[in-house]
Formats: structure tokens, C-alpha cells, sequence
């Protein structure tokens, strides 16, 4: 029995000493490791700031740009609330991003089960002009755009600027369900319309409810990119009352240029409901980057 231990232990020190051979020391996974290091700590950096800095008083900050603060004070965020309108540009970016993510789901829904599931003439060619879409950057669309509207007399009003955003979200998302769609297996949508389901049911009742992390990455991904816009906002939106948050920001912290952690409280204020939505559906959302990646 002893011979038996002594060998076996000699055999896994041997698997152990193979498997360190086998994992040789080099300088290039030194590298990438310290490359590693340096990207996420320049990720963190800001963010870092951009917390620590509303918790402390003017005086604070100027004796420790990035040092944690002694004692926590709150009152910037109290002077956010009280000089920026928070409230009101919370509400105002609220609306927009939950009606421009709402309108561009539906429509995309409804136009990915076309693309996906119908046949008619121009069907891929279409296709393709509307994935081509999402390569035209807004800048570019935003001038007629804004005639647009104005001869339609919808400029300075939530509709206008809803659909504006509805229109530039929906090419990726039409894409992204249209490659979904498609993986569903005929036979399940065949079945169900032999059973008496309509278009209408084999959308909502199967390809939805089987979409689901598709359409959990497009609302997270659309109102990520709604709720940071800035340059549409403030062109079809220039009143004071109608400011979004990323507007409302901007205008805040030239007011408060010298006063930084006042500024950061309201920067730290407006990443939270984004923050708490991805948190809410990471796991959607990371499955349907992964799922999109696969299918298509």
C-alpha cells in the first residue's frame, strides 16, 4: 500500500510538473496582463471621480482632487436638485427614451416578422437599404430632419422629437429581430397557424415570448443611446421647459463650472436609472449580444 501511495503521489507531482512545462513563463502574457490592468483602471478612473467627488464640500475637493473623502457630505446633491430642474429633466428623459424605445419596438417587431417571415417582391433588397440605415450617422440627418418637422409643425414637441428618436433606433433593432425570427423553426409557426392563429398571435404568442433576450438587448442598447443624446435633443427641443437630462446637464454645469462636485452630483444623478436598467437586464442582455452573434 505504501508503494502504491508513493507511486501515485510520484505520478501526480509528474502531471503537475507536465502542467507546469506546459505553461512556460513569457513575457507577452506579461504584457497583455499589464495592458489588461492599465485599460480597466483607465475605464475605472472616471467613474471613481465621478462618485467620490459629490461627496465632499468645494474645500475638499480643491485640497484632494482624487483622495476618499474624510467626511461624507451631501449637500451638493441637495444644490443639484435645487438650482438644475432635476426633476423636471428626469421626467422630460424619461418620456422620450421610454416613447422612442416603446414606438421602435413595435414598429421593428412588426417589420422584422415581414422581413422574416413573409415573401414578397423586394423583400431582401429592402432589407438591406434599411440595415444600411444604421451606418448614416444623426448629424448628418439632422438638418433635414428639423425642415421636416417644421413644416409638419411638429418642432419643439415631445412627438416630433419621439419619432425622430423612434426613426433612428429602429434599422439595428429591425436587423437584430429580423436574424432572431428566422431561427424560430418553421414547423412551430406552421403549427400554430393550422391551429387557427392569425399573423398577429404567431408574433405575440411565439416569436416575441421567443425573442425575448433580443428584445431585452434592444431596449437596454436604445435607451442607453436615447437617454445619453445630447445634439437632437437640444436642436428640437430648445426650450427650457422640454430640456432632457443630457441638456439640462450641460446648461447645470456651465452654471456650476467652479463649483466641480456640485457638477459630478448631477452627472452621478443622471447615470443612475440608465445604470439600474442595465443591471436589471444584464443577463438578457448580455445572452442576446451572444444569441445575435450566433443566429445571424
Amino acid at each position: 500500500m505504501k508503494l502504491e501511495v508513493s507511486s501515485f503521489g510520484r505520478t501526480r507531482a509528474g502531471q503537475r510538473t507536465l502542467q507546469g512545462a506546459a505553461r512556460p513563463f513569457s513575457w507577452a502574457n506579461v504584457a497583455k496582463q499589464v495592458v489588461m490592468l492599465l485599460a480597466v483602471f483607465l475605464i475605472l478612473l472616471p467613474a471613481y471621480f465621478m462618485v467620490i467627488t459629490p461627496l465632499k464640500t468645494q474645500a475638499a475637493y480643491s485640497l484632494s482632487k482624487l483622495g476618499f473623502p474624510a467626511d461624507v457630505y451631501l449637500g451638493n446633491f441637495v444644490t443639484a436638485f435645487r438650482g438644475g430642474r432635476f426633476v423636471l429633466w428626469f421626467g422630460n428623459s424619461i418620456a422620450m427614451t421610454a416613447g422612442s424605445v416603446l414606438v421602435s419596438t413595435v414598429v421593428s417587431a412588426l417589420g422584422a416578422f415581414a422581413f422574416a417571415r413573409m415573401s414578397f417582391r423586394g423583400r431582401n433588397p429592402l432589407l438591406s437599404v434599411v440595415t444600411a440605415l444604421m451606418v448614416i450617422p444623426p448629424v448628418v440627418m439632422l438638418i433635414p430632419l428639423f425642415l421636416l418637422l417644421s413644416r409638419v409643425g411638429l418642432t419643439s414637441t415631445y412627438p416630433g422629437a419621439i419619432l425622430v428618436y423612434a426613426g433612428l433606433i429602429t434599422p439595428f433593432a429591425v436587423y437584430l429581430l429580423t436574424n432572431f425570427f428566422r431561427t424560430v423553426p418553421t414547423e412551430i409557426v406552421e403549427s400554430a397557424m393550422i391551429d387557427g392563429a392569425s399573423s398577429m398571435d404567431v408574433l405575440v404568442r411565439i416569436l416575441m415570448p421567443l425573442s425575448a433576450p433580443a428584445i431585452m438587448t434592444l431596449i437596454t442598447v436604445n435607451a442607453l443611446w436615447v437617454w445619453n443624446d445630447l445634439l437632437i435633443a437640444l436642436v428640437l427641443l430648445p426650450e427650457d421647459s422640454m430640456r432632457t437630462l443630457m441638456v439640462g446637464i450641460t446648461v447645470f454645469g456651465a452654471r456650476y463650472n467652479s463649483d466641480v462636485p456640485v457638477s459630478m452630483a448631477g452627472m452621478l444623478m443622471s447615470s443612475i436609472p440608465i445604470f439600474v436598467l442595465y443591471m436589471f437586464g444584464q443577463r438578457y442582455f448580455i445572452r442576446g449580444l451572444v444569441a445575435g452573434a450566433l443566429k445571424s
